[in-house]
């Protein structure tokens, strides 16, 4: 341990103090539930972890993502309390659970576009939801929408109190990020609430946050219905899935900077343990925000030891500083939370996408899908989203046909290169995308439509590069283009069509189909041109709905 990681700890302590607070609020759980799970997170990480900048403590999304789980069961405080715990300690298990099965190749399935439009979604929400906090206006809606039009409504009765208190420490906190060694959150919630006891705002109207405790106690689970239990474990693929979403970002985003190794399955263990010890001591879920971990790396951390220092100063400062942190003014925490996601309103990545022209509507509908559904079901429309993308861009590919450079034997998209010469008697395509079962009938459909309606072609030539393997709907269906083609008086050859897919077409009783194969575009045109010759010169058949 260096010195850099004790002032590392020191200040990331300051900054986790005012956003556990913050996000236990969001979770609708009492403060210390928040704070004892970051103490927790990040002393069971430091056990297995890798990443020497992740700071594992609650985060906003998952606070919300717990917030939606738990509105969704009926109950006093006492039963939304135990099914947290239960919930957090299940969102353990499935990481374990994910790590003895080798899971974190999983970690690309869901799309930066996914994460960024749920992040915009999901920013807009939570900010809105402080708003009442800071207007003193409570406000009750079945969703954003309509809290949004009830929010509107409401304006008349704002208090000038919680308003000045707000807009004060939002305007505080912006300006403290021009200092980024100065932790700002910290210093603004002991800066609001020595303001609030010192003039006794509670007594003017302004709501505090209220005695805050780290008696430890035995984790009390709630006696759940089979039915109550199975929704619950239900719920919890979506928080796990932002938790390790977000949290390997955090990790790999800081690895990659610093040149440092981590490993996604060593990850999902250091996560489940975590969370398991966060379950222990009745916390929210965790997982590694990027907030914290880049405090984290600018404060200079050098190791692990970074994040136990600040488990420990946390503690230390709770202990010290409960009776003042008693009188923070509910407005000013809903400012913390608003300036921590204030960065996720910034629309450049996604406008980013628009500029080149990728997978915009996937992140826009992942945003809108949170705005309009709620945090859960938002997210898993959003997944849903990514896949649908995935697909419908598999099912559909490009299929360009192909033509020589002049003065080379290289061959590219007569579209886009004027320069480029088709070959007389030649045709050759090649699809973007790799033929399976979704898409191999149209792709070759189309192949065959389009040779047939140029009767110049006598050769196809089919370009496999995308295409690594075939399953048995592609490989039959590739059988039976070919003997259309050549009940048309056409021949087909493949190019760069490689030994399974070889080795699959003998083994199917197509061995002739795989002898007119070649691993390059330029043997398979020269072994056409040889076969020119060979084979008849009659008027090719026309094009029919299903050639």
């Amino acid at each position: 341990m260096r010195a850099g990681d004790v002032v590392a700890g020191i200040s990331v302590a300051g900054l986790m103090l005012p956003e556990a607070v913050a996000y236990a609020g969001i979770a609708g759980l009492p403060p210390q539930r928040a704070i004892v799970a970051a103490i927790a997170g990040c002393l069971a990480y430091a056990v297995i972890g890798r990443s020497r900048f992740a700071v594992v403590a609650p985060t906003s999304s998952s606070a919300a993502i717990l917030a939606a789980i738990l509105a969704t069961f009926p109950g006093d405080a006492a039963a939304r309390a135990g099914i947290a715990t239960v919930a957090v300690a299940a969102a353990g298990v499935v990481f374990l659970i994910a790590w003895v099965a080798r899971l974190g190749l999983l970690t690309g399935f869901i799309a930066r576009p996914v994460l960024r439009g749920f992040a915009f979604g999901l920013a807009v929400t939570i900010i809105l939801h402080q708003i009442p906090t800071i207007t003193g206006v409570p406000i009750e809606a079945p969703d954003l929408p309509r809290f949004a039009v009830a929010l509107a409504r409401s304006v008349g009765d704002w208090q000038p109190l919680g308003l000045a208190a707000g807009g004060l420490a939002l305007a505080a906190l912006i300006a403290a990020r021009r200092v980024p060694m100065v932790p700002g959150a910290f210093v603004v919630v002991v800066v609001g609430s020595s303001l609030a006891w010192a003039f006794d705002l509670p007594g003017h109207g302004l709501a505090v946050v209220g005695p805050v405790t780290l008696l430890p106690t035995l984790p009390s689970l709630p006696a759940l219905s089979w039915p109550t239990l199975s929704h619950l474990v239900q719920m919890i693929l979506p928080l796990v899935l932002i938790l390790f979403a977000e949290s390997w970002g955090t990790m790999r985003t800081l690895a990659l900077r610093h040149g440092d190794t981590i490993v996604p399955d060593r990850e999902l263990a250091a996560l489940g343990l975590a969370n398991l010890a966060a379950a222990l001591v009745q916390g929210l879920p965790v997982g590694a925000g990027f907030s914290a971990g880049s405090a984290n790396e600018t404060a200079g951390a050098t190791s692990r030891w970074a994040a136990v220092i600040a488990a420990i100063a946390l503690a230390a400062l709770v202990v010290s500083a409960a009776p003042l942190i008693a009188h923070l003014p509910e407005a000013v925490l809903a400012a913390v939370v608003i300036a921590a996601l204030a960065h996720a309103l910034d629309p450049g990545p996604i406008l980013r996408l628009w500029r080149i022209d990728r997978d915009q509507w996937v992140a826009l509908g992942a945003a809108v899908a949170v705005i309009l559904f709620g945090v859960v079901d938002g997210m898993m429309l959003a997944v849903v989203f990514s896949v649908g993308a995935l697909l419908r861009r598999l099912a559909l590919p490009q299929i360009t046909r192909l033509g020589c450079l002049p003065g080379t034997r290289d061959f590219a998209d007569l579209a886009r290169h004027p320069e480029a010469k088709s070959l007389p008697r030649i045709g050759i395509w090649r699809p973007s995308e790799p033929l399976f079962f979704a898409n191999a009938e149209r792709v070759l459909g189309t192949i065959g439509r389009a040779a047939a309606a140029d009767p110049d072609v006598r050769v196809v030539v089919l370009s496999l590069e995308e295409t690594f393997d075939l399953d048995s709907t592609a490989l039959e269906a590739l059988i039976e283009a070919d003997a259309r083609i050549r009940a048309g008086g056409r021949a087909l050859r493949l190019a760069r069509a490689r030994d399974p897919v070889r080795d699959l077409l003998v083994a199917a009783g197509a061995a002739d189909l795989a002898a007119r194969s070649s691993y390059s575009v330029d043997a398979a045109v020269a072994a056409a041109q040889a076969a020119l010759p060979k084979i008849a010169d009659a008027p090719s058949a026309a094009p029919s709905d299903d050639a």
